[in-house]
């Protein structure tokens, strides 16, 4: 059995698992947002098994799963009985009334706090760049819930190169806490972030904590679709990657290829390839217990050079999927919902990871106040990574 390995995350002295536990994959499913997640149950099994197998890093965000992933993961720790410092958990705010101005960062860590039942979080991470609030406000307001001891380390997710180091540059400027973590759209069939962001983050020694290392699962079979639930109903997942098919299934053979040859999984070669590339902690998502094993298996995969090389080598440039588009210009590939007769379409301010906000048409119900808005209303938001 595989023994699992930890990195420092970044500067911030925080040790992570090299494996990190995607939490989209729990909470309740929604027909607004994901039909594939699991339940509380199945949620308490995945954990459980991830914590014995030493997995200590777990990150969801305020918005997935309309905050049942929050609250799932809160729920199963307690049941587990696993002590909060076991755990190292990361959380998520933008996409959210507000974005990231200091009103809503602090209504928001306080609702993730309360969901994930703890008083702090170990790192809190901004999942988009705000282009409505001042660099200085989004930094200031993040610097104070370290000083207020809410949150440990500051981590960002998918934005263009430029805006990072611009946030870097404030946070230095003005004595604030730094971002130590980056949560970039990166595997075989994305590699955008190699040209300027990833080389950022190396000069401020930020750690690489990628979202959708597998590519929503395309790396991990050898064929282009699959009939599970999410592969027939993930349609942002499509917008994704559907566009790309033809450019990248020659990687996708290749991938096959050098699973065979290894005599291993094709999911473990993509994720071997992210420790050879100098990723922290790639985050991957599990429905069952076994997808866990099967992750772990992956840090005893060696790829050599020549492997690497085969691999990469029919890669060829992609249109940016993940950061949001600047005010004025077209919204970037995967950023649209497919149209429908039903449906009119609606432009998503999420980049390309996530689906559209609905045109939600009166209070339903069925949502709990943690999942409204101040007017009742479900939030507009559907995040995917």
């Amino acid at each position: 059995m595989t023994d699992m390995k930890y990195a420092p995350l970044g500067w911030s002295g925080i040790k992570v698992s090299k494996v990190c536990l995607g939490g989209m994959s729990f909470g309740k499913t929604s027909p607004d947002f994901h039909q594939w997640t699991i339940d509380q149950q199945g949620t308490e099994q995945v954990i459980g098994h991830a914590i014995d197998r030493g997995i200590n890093f777990i990150d969801t965000a305020n918005c997935y799963a309309f905050g049942t992933s929050e609250e799932y993961i809160g729920q199963a720790l307690r049941n587990l009985n696993i002590a909060r410092h076991q755990v190292v958990l990361a959380s998520k705010v933008y996409f959210n009334d507000g974005h990231l101005s200091k009103e809503a960062i602090n209504r928001e860590i306080d609702g993730t706090l309360k969901r994930l039942g703890t008083d702090y979080l170990d790192l809190y991470i901004i999942h988009r760049f705000d282009y409505t609030t001042p660099a200085e406000e989004t930094m200031e307001a993040l610097d104070a819930l370290v000083k207020a001891g809410k949150v440990r380390a500051l981590g960002a997710s998918e934005m263009y190169a430029y805006q990072f180091h611009n946030l870097q540059a404030v946070a230095d400027a003005n004595g604030w806490t730094r971002f130590t973590s980056m949560q970039c759209h990166y595997n075989l069939l994305y590699r955008e972030d190699e040209r300027e962001l990833i080389p950022v983050c190396q000069q401020y020694d930020v750690a690489l904590t990628p979202y959708s290392p597998m590519a929503s699962g395309h790396l991990a079979r050898p064929t282009w679709n699959s009939n599970s639930t999410r592969g027939t109903t993930d349609g942002t997942m499509r917008n994704k990657y559907d566009q790309a098919q033809a450019q990248d299934m020659p990687i996708v053979e290749r991938v096959l290829e050098v699973a065979e040859h290894h005599g291993v999984p094709m999911a473990q070669v993509a994720l071997a390839w992210h420790w050879a590339k100098g990723v922290t902690a790639p985050i991957v998502g599990c429905s069952k217990p076994e997808r866990v094993d099967d992750a772990i298996a992956a840090l005893n995969v060696q790829l050599t050079e020549d492997d690497i090389a085969y691999i990469e080598e029919p890669y060829t440039a992609h249109e940016l999927v993940g950061p949001l588009s600047r005010p004025g210009e077209k919204a970037l590939a995967g950023t649209l919902r497919p149209r429908s007769r039903k449906q009119p379409e609606t432009k998503t301010t999420c980049g390309g990871i996530c689906l559209i906000y609905g045109r939600f048409r009166s209070p339903s119900p069925r949502i709990s106040p943690i999942y409204a808005d101040s007017t009742g209303q479900p939030r507009k938001s559907a995040i995917y990574s």
